[in-house]
């Protein structure tokens, strides 16, 4: 019987070759050509030419590792983590950050004209940070112990479950780092048994740290394995007397096999239940299992631009579909007459509820269930909207729902999305719908990786 993983290629497995690179791919990989023949290098950049190792070779294309950059890029720099290439929090520290944020808006510009198969849309220049470090407001980490017994406490390393040991990170708030000195300082002081995930067995799983960016409060969550925890004053105390700001510090206790990383139920060790932070001027209450949005800075400018596309007047009625904790209605409702926003999560419809009201936000109304489902629903009770904004997870929207959406009329149509392959996807079905794209904004919510979010506007074609 032939070997179904033997192909036919002039590229070998384990060989080393010399080549250049001619683009990078949508996760930032370096992409090159052998014999016509299409090998994916990590951490390569265009332009470059590269000695690399042949570590998988498919069908269509192969794995290569870099080994060497004998003609490196101008837009490479050497990035500033010392556990860079074996985390897989990171992968585009090695391209200076203007580069990055080229790559993003031509990523975005391709997918619209190759999937979408849409020309002359205006794609602008991906909004920036001026600080493209220390933005993220949450960072969740396993605790374990190497194979000498060591206390490791980091991120996992990229495709597996090893702890790479963290002593600084470089996209998350500072003083995150001095939370994860500090726990392992008391693991080992007071002999703390730490998670085994192989067994199910010890007891601290997790270490999760928040950051109010504008309010400066801090939540400290220790995920365990069991209800007690030993030495929690201990914690308590190490903390706060060495940490400015700490607001909050939770015991959530998870006993489930499982790779989801909070448990339901949480005990308050020190101060409030939850903390605090703004974006723009509309507050919200953060618990451990709360949805915030990582980055503030740039959720602020992604909102402000989705509300400066619908351009609302104040008599306009809007629907927010996959409206989440109600972020986005809260900022629509600044100058909309109405807001119905849809969400098929009860519990983030709740806090969409509990935000409104904190805001004395009074035209904002919540549904529970699908968009697709609830917002013909609304149509056919003689709702219907003037602008609908549609922020979908990664998968896009629902087709239903587009039709949907089509059939109401509205004049303007705000999508933001957080995967470009699929705001083209969906682009294109508006188009046939009656939608013209007038504009997409990319905005940079996570510096230092590959992923970029954008908002696009819409307009239905008078006919």
């Amino acid at each position: 019987m032939a070997n179904l993983k033997s192909y036919n290629t002039a590229v070998e497995k384990n060989k080393e070759y010399i080549l250049q690179i001619e683009s990078n791919g949508h996760q930032g990989e370096g992409v090159g050509k052998i014999d016509n023949f299409t090998i994916f290098i990590e951490g390569a950049l265009k332009g470059e030419v590269v000695k690399i190792k042949v570590i998988k070779v498919n069908k269509n294309y192969g794995i290569g590792k870099l080994l060497e950059v004998i003609s490196p890029s101008e837009e490479r720099e050497n990035p500033i983590c010392s556990i860079y290439k074996r985390c897989g929090g990171c992968n585009l520290q090695h391209t200076g950050y203007e580069a990055q944020l080229n790559f993003k808006t031509e990523r975005v510009e391709e997918v619209i004209k190759r999937i979408g198969k849409l020309e002359n849309i205006k794609v602008h220049k991906t909004l920036g940070m001026k600080n493209p470090y220390n933005y993220r407001n949450k960072v969740q980490l396993p605790v374990g112990r190497s194979k000498d017994g060591e206390v490791v406490v980091g991120f996992y390393a990229s495709r597996s479950h090893d702890i790479i040991n963290m002593e600084k990170c470089h996209i998350q708030d500072e003083v995150a780092d001095k939370v994860v000195e500090l726990t392992k300082r008391w693991i080992e002081k007071y002999n703390i048994e730490t998670y085994n995930e192989e067994n199910h067995s010890g007891l601290v799983r997790h270490i999760m740290i928040r950051k109010g960016f504008k309010t400066g409060e801090i939540m400290i969550v220790v995920v365990t394995n069991g209800q007690k925890l030993p030495h929690s004053n201990e914690f308590v105390e190490l903390m706060t007397e060495n940490i400015e700001g700490v607001a909050s510090i939770i015991q959530n206790i998870n006993k489930n096999k499982t790779n989801v990383i909070l448990g339901e139920k949480s005990k308050t060790l020190y101060g409030k239940d939850t903390i605090t932070d703004f974006i723009g001027e509309f507050k919200f209450n953060i618990s451990p299992l709360s949805f915030f949005q990582v980055n503030s800075i740039q959720t602020e400018v992604l909102y402000e631009k989705a509300l400066e596309y619908a351009d609302l007047t104040g008599d306009e009625t809007v629907f927010d579909a996959y409206c989440g904790t109600g972020t986005i209605s809260l900022f629509l409702s600044q100058r909309a007459k109405k807001v119905y926003g849809v969400e098929i999560v009860p519990e983030a419809i709740e806090n969409a509820i509990e935000n409104a009201k904190t805001n004395r936000v009074t035209n904002a109304e919540f549904i529970v269930g699908e968009a697709e489902k609830e917002i013909p629903k609304l149509i056919d009770s003689g709702i219907k909207a003037d602008v609908v904004v549609v922020d979908p997870p990664r998968k896009g929207c629902e087709e239903s729902l587009l039709h949907a959406i089509a059939k109401m009329s509205p004049q303007k149509i705000v999508y933001v999305s957080c995967d470009p392959a699929t705001l083209a996807r969906d682009l294109r079905i508006l188009s046939d719908l009656g939608y013209k794209t007038l504009e997409v904004q990319p905005v940079d919510m996570f510096p230092q990786t590959a992923h970029v979010e954008s908002v696009a506007l819409m307009s239905k074609v008078e006919k």
